[in-house]
């Protein structure tokens, strides 16, 4: 079994203290490494450290930072099979085509924040003295605490990690526990690619041990994280009182809306890859659907078809849709959330049972309860709820009932129906003619309510990882 130590001030080594714990493969529930577990002396080196990166990595010019990211990108272009497709299906359950979109989506995510390493403008404005000029700077916050997840452990990752860096921001890196392999790997190409070791550390851990320390810590200027609500809540908290800025994005419970003018053996098809990619394990899956009466029976038919009929559970296969889920708990809880949906009245349309290991059938519920359960807390699984309403107006009321607001969908190809949809609908962002899982490397990507604070992606993420400063000048001295 392998044994990877932390990466302190780009260095790889031991925690300082702290010692091991191993990575288990969802695949098998077996381990597949022994990785050093950080704890707090580890998170104050880690940011003492970045203090120093931040000042050399921030006074080099544009097109330094423009470099290095384009050349990690050019690295993970050339060898990201070789270096991130076995780590991807092994440690965090992804099917092969899953993770291929990963590496190609990191790419794009590298050239695009390189990009903006050149954009970060700042303005000038008029002043009532003729004498004195008033101009606006943009500038990095400083030492970023990156918490990110196990679903896409590199591509989001890379969102997370790129776009601070572009900016002139040093990182600390806490990744889940669940798949800190990948996050040692992707470091490894940033300082090849001549990212300042000072610049950048991955501490693999645990929350209580690593996470709570890096998120207190007094010289953390920003904290960026990826997660659950709750965690998002926790860390919210936190930083308020050091009043320090937070980019969260968090959970979801996004509605998909299947209008009567849709066909719907083709809403299927949108409406399962929208749930079932990667089991679930998506923020963004349309894990509420929201269809029209009067095409509801043909709909759910073929949704039941679609559903019984996918290829998962192999992960090598390209015909794969998603294999396992990341742990047991992560079953225990989508398989509770359906048995209580079961007991509250729901219907279980197909689905809803363990397959093998930790793999779930593609699990289809009618009609739950709304007022608490499946319908209102996110299970991140392969189940999706079904609600049938008499027209568009009730449709959107449906997909507004929600405290989460992070993305929703609307199948129509009445152009009127789905820009009045996009417009009422609470949530970052509304899809036409897609499912609600999509994403982009310039799109900011971020929710309402309690899917977070904050927006990532393009030019929106370099704003979130700057700050303002207002500089006047008297011309009349």
């Amino acid at each position: 079994m392998n044994e990877y130590g932390l990466i302190l001030a780009g260095k790889s080594q031991p925690s300082l203290g702290n010692g091991w714990f191993e990575v288990l493969s969802p695949v098998t529930e077996k381990p597949i490494a022994r990785v050093a577990r950080a704890g707090e002396a580890d998170v104050d080196f880690a940011v003492q450290a970045a203090c120093e990166g931040f000042r050399i990595w921030s006074g080099l010019a544009p097109k330094a930072r423009e470099a290095v990211l384009l050349k990690a990108a050019d690295i993970v272009a050339a060898e990201g099979e070789a270096r991130f497709l076995e780590l991807l299906i092994e440690e965090s359950g992804s099917a092969i085509t899953k993770a291929r979109n990963e590496i190609v989506y990191t790419v794009d995510l590298l050239r695009t924040a390189a990009g903006e390493a050149r954009r970060l403008y700042g303005d000038t404005f008029p002043n009532d003295n003729p004498q004195r000029l008033s101009m606006v700077f943009r500038q990095p916050l400083g030492v970023v605490a990156v918490v990110s997840p196990y679903n896409a452990p590199l591509a989001l990752l890379a969102k997370m990690v790129a776009f601070p860096v572009a900016a002139g921001n040093s990182v600390v890196i806490k990744p889940s526990e669940e798949t800190p392999l990948v996050a040692l790997e992707f470091a490894k190409v940033l300082l090849e690619a001549g990212l300042p070791e000072m610049a950048i550390s991955v501490l693999p851990g645990f929350g209580q041990e690593c996470g709570a320390a890096l998120v207190a810590h007094a010289q953390i200027d920003c904290i960026a994280l990826t997660g659950s609500t709750q965690t998002g809540i926790a860390i919210g908290q936190q930083a308020m009182q050091q009043m320090r800025p937070v980019q969260l994005e968090l959970g979801g419970k996004s509605a998909l809306l299947v209008l009567a003018d849709c066909d719907p053996v083709k809403a299927a098809q949108i409406a399962a890859q929208g749930i079932f990619t990667h089991g679930g394990q998506i923020c963004m899956a349309n894990s509420r659907i929201v269809v029209e009466r009067s095409i509801s029976e043909a709909f759910l038919a073929a949704l039941k078809q679609v559903a019984e009929t996918l290829s998962i559970g192999d992960l090598r296969d390209e015909a794969t849709l998603y294999g396992p889920l990341i742990n047991r708990r992560a079953v225990d809880k989508v398989l509770t959330h359906i048995q209580q949906a079961r007991e509250s009245g729901a219907q279980v349309l197909t689905g809803g049972h363990v397959v093998e290991g930790l793999v779930i059938a593609p699990t289809v519920l009618i009609e739950p309860p709304r007022a608490h359960g499946i319908w209102r807390e996110e299970s991140f699984g392969p189940v999706t709820s079904v609600a049938i309403v008499d027209d568009l107006d009730e449709a959107i009321r449906v997909a507004n009932d929600s405290e989460f607001g992070l993305s929703a969908a609307v199948l129509t190809h009445n152009i009127q129906w789905g820009f009045r949809a996009a417009k009422e609908i609470h949530a970052g962002s509304v899809h036409i003619g897609m499912h609600s899982f999509q994403s982009n490397a310039l799109a900011p990507i971020g929710g309402n309510g309690l899917s977070g604070v904050g927006r990532s992606g393009g030019k929106y993420s370099t704003e979130e990882f700057t700050e303002l400063k207002w500089v006047s000048v008297e011309l009349g001295v």
